[in-house]
């Protein structure tokens, strides 16, 4: 987290209890550091929580973060204070993060945003990364382009005759890396990743024009029954075919306690003998979940040789993201990549309702709302071609609103934007960035000006 803000000119301080931490953090970032606890009004005080903006409150204990907000406010009236909660308990008892209770203004639980995207990926087997915005309308989805798919070796613009009545939009384009902004005349290549954007129940048709179908998953194999495997197997235990590989005896029988229809098995997800017995030859999905990305490598790639449909691995080191990813492991997750947008939506300059890392954090896209009227706003009733978006930043996609006089929504309709769409106060504008630096810019375009107010 750190590490994104501190990229956007932020003035960040950094609290941990571990000195040894701090010191290789500021050594490669421009912080200040303060060594202590958290929650201590004392330590609060010495990383300048009198002046700040906000606290983020990310240690891997709950109560730390409950207290470290109720610090905040009650103490130095901070006034956005976010915690991170692993605990489910908290997240089904709200009332009790409120102003009067524990004070936090807004609490993330990266286990659950991790899983949720994970089954997201379950459904779109094709896919690389799947994101929704407006509340599940719009879907953007990342593929690999695979040769012999119907748009491949052809132009973007032969997209409109291929599907005439789907309005889709190819965001951008990742050649050997290196970001390509889609024109008309651009040709799809085999290999390049592309992002799509299209009204979710179009996607999957979107999705056969860059690739072949692959056959549904059935079969699951989960190597890793910690607080993410736990959670995604108790998720799709009743609609896949889940098996649960867990090393801990303990824990392996808790898992057999609270799961229904998943079968659980203790072993090590790297016994070939193992994985042989089970059937991972048959397996649709290997999935790698346990604290060790070694472990989690090594797994998925065993799994890969063996006759594995597709492997999803979990990493937390970025550089082994990069690294392995598009090799026998088929996708690469980053924990911190991946549930880090909860946390940016609440840290972003507007009115911005997410925001979504794409690349291992390469790249960003943002859903943000559009205030004001064209006196006061710089987007706000012009057409896109006015718009003064930054070189590598487009507009990707509008979703309009209709609502009651109630205010309850009631219609949402997707519009692909072209040059001379003009944006209306309330669309919610879909911003895509092919690197983070120009989000700063983007923010600050979509501000309104005092008159507004």
């Amino acid at each position: 987290m750190a590490e994104n803000l501190v990229s956007e000119a932020n003035d960040i301080t950094l609290v941990d209890t571990s000195a040894e931490c701090l010191d290789i953090l500021r050594d490669r970032l421009e912080l200040r550091t303060v060594l202590g606890n958290g929650a201590s009004p004392s330590v609060l005080r010495e990383a300048g929580a009198e002046d700040a903006d906000l606290l983020i409150a990310v240690t891997q204990s709950d109560q730390t973060n409950l207290c470290a907000c109720l610090v905040a406010k009650a103490v130095f009236n901070l006034p956005t204070r976010i915690a991170r909660l692993r605990s489910g308990d908290f997240v089904e008892h709200p009332e009790l993060l409120g102003d009067d209770k524990f004070a936090v203004g807004f609490s993330i639980c990266p286990e659950q945003i991790v899983t949720d995207h994970i089954r997201l990926l379950i459904s779109f087997p094709e896919a690389l990364q799947v994101l929704e915005f407006a509340d599940g309308a719009l879907s953007l989805i990342a593929v690999r382009a695979f040769e012999g798919g119907p748009l491949v070796g052809h132009p973007l613009k032969a997209l409109k005759y291929h599907m005439p009545n789907v309005e889709v939009r190819i965001a951008a384009i990742y050649r050997s890396g290196d970001a390509i902004i889609p024109e008309g005349d651009t040709m799809v290549m085999p290999g390049d990743e592309v992002f799509c954007l299209a009204a979710t129940v179009h996607i999957r048709q979107v999705m056969r024009e860059l690739r072949r179908s692959d056959q549904p998953t059935r079969r699951i194999l989960i190597a890793g029954g910690g607080n993410i495997g736990f959670r995604l197997a108790r998720s799709i235990e009743h609609d896949y075919n889940v098996k649960v590989l867990e090393t801990n005896k303990r824990r392996a029988e808790m898992l057999a306690t609270h799961l229904d229809r998943a079968l659980v098995l203790r072993g090590d997800a790297t016994d070939e003998k193992l994985l042989e017995n089970e059937g991972i030859d048959e397996t649709d999905l290997f999935v790698a979940l346990t604290n060790d990305d070694e472990d989690n490598i090594m797994s998925a790639s065993l799994a890969k040789r063996m006759g594995a449909r597709r492997t999803l691995a979990l990493i937390n080191r970025r550089s082994y993201v990069d690294l392995v990813q598009g090799g026998p492991i088929d996708i690469a997750i980053s924990p911190a990549q991946t549930s880090i947008g909860s946390l940016l939506a609440h840290v972003r300059l507007g009115d911005v309702v997410a925001v979504h890392s794409l690349r291992r954090g390469a790249a960003e896209a943002l859903e943000i709302i559009a205030h004001g009227s064209p006196k006061d706003s710089k987007v706000v009733g012009r057409t896109i071609d006015h718009v003064a978006l930054p070189n590598g930043a487009t507009i990707a996609a509008i979703v309009r609103e209709e609502r009651k006089a109630d205010g309850k929504v009631m219609r949402r309709q997707v519009i692909m934007p072209h040059h001379d769409t003009v944006v209306e106060s309330g669309d919610h504008v879909i911003v895509f960035c092919t690197h983070k630096r120009l989000v700063r810019q983007v923010e600050k375009l979509f501000q309104v000006g005092f008159a507004f107010f």
